[in-house]
């Protein structure tokens, strides 16, 4: 073996294992052993934790799904697990990974989602995200996408980070999605602490072509796993939530000014290739269901094109079926497939 065919293969190894990375190893951010962070929260023995300790499976069967929920409250943050999606038949199949404030606030809860919608064999699973305030879900911030990777092949990090003036949802070290407060939005933008939640159910109802395919127990159990959990926020008391902005402040700023929370123009051009490529549906250019376009909407001619007045794209996404492996958005932003 020559020096320099040693050297390829020490740097291929180099890069497999960069590529393997988590994102809170991009983001530099310590992740947390699951009891340190999380309880059941129903389910029974359908919840799981990993041998090490560090994550939890979450099944669904046809007597009950399964979730957990964190220990604390926390007013604003950025909230991250690695998740791998159950494969083959997954219609009516829900798995979610999200925040909310529902069992608290129970007509003015807030809530923002990662919900991976299953699907019928051979279509890919579609990942929607949600972003509700004050109660506002029939004023629903929905958007829909398909993935440029298998998620069921291999885990991937789904992260929310949530401040007081600006929400973004990661896949893997890619933003997604940005929403920026507007005094427009009023109490729609989520303003008041929130747990963070994890759960796989039954959606048969509406989740895979508005109800068309339901749930097949046949396959069953369907199972996500979790792991590589982070939780950076500022831990409130439900008692005194009153105090909970002022007592937070620094926490915010310290959040406000990290990494995560800085849009650079290289992650602009990385979120905006991956929405033109993988959205599937928008709520701003859902016409039918909102006449009037939200304060939040930054519409753009040449996206509004694509969609119909339904809000979904003129375009059949189905990309599965032409993958031959997984792969993860490459480091620099650049999606791949």
């Amino acid at each position: 073996m020559t020096m320099f065919t040693a050297l390829l293969l020490l740097l291929l190894l180099l890069f497999s294992l960069v590529a393997a990375a988590s994102a809170a190893a991009v983001f530099n951010l310590t992740t947390l052993p699951f009891d340190d962070g999380f309880s059941h929260l129903f389910g029974n023995d359908n919840l799981v934790r990993s041998g090490d300790g560090r994550g939890a499976r979450l099944t669904l069967n046809r007597y009950s799904g399964s979730g957990f929920i964190s220990s604390d409250l926390y007013h604003h943050g950025f909230f991250s697990a690695s998740i791998r999606l159950p494969s083959d038949y997954t219609a009516g199949v829900v798995v979610a990974f999200y925040t909310s404030n529902g069992d608290v606030f129970e007509k003015t809860h807030d809530e923002l989602d990662f919900e991976f919608l299953g699907n019928i064999r051979g279509r890919d699973w579609r990942i929607q995200t949600n972003v509700y305030g004050n109660g506002s879900t029939s004023r629903g911030r929905e958007e829909r996408y398909v993935l440029p990777f298998d998620p069921t092949a291999e885990a991937h990090q789904y992260s929310i980070l949530w401040t007081a003036d600006r929400i973004m949802f990661y896949i893997d070290d890619v933003p997604i999605r940005e929403v920026v407060r507007s005094g427009a939005m009023g109490g729609d933008y989520p303003s008041k602490p929130m747990s963070v939640y994890a759960t796989i159910w039954d959606g048969s109802t509406w989740a895979t072509a508005n109800g068309k395919y339901k749930v097949n127990y046949k396959y069953a159990p369907f199972a996500a796993d979790l792991s590589d959990f982070v939780l950076r926020g500022c831990r409130v008391d439900p008692i005194q939530l009153v105090d909970s902005a002022r007592r937070c402040a620094d926490a915010q700023d310290e959040l406000r000014a990290s990494d995560i929370a800085v849009m650079t123009p290289r992650k602009r051009d990385a979120m905006r290739r991956f929405r033109k490529r993988y959205m599937t549906y928008s709520f701003c250019y859902d016409t039918k269901r909102y006449p009037v376009p939200f304060p939040d909407c930054d519409i753009v001619p040449s996206e509004q094109a694509r969609f119909l007045d339904t809000g979904n794209s003129k375009f059949r996404h189905d990309l599965r079926r032409s993958r031959r492996q997984s792969r993860k958005p490459r480091p620099d932003g650049e999606i791949s497939y």
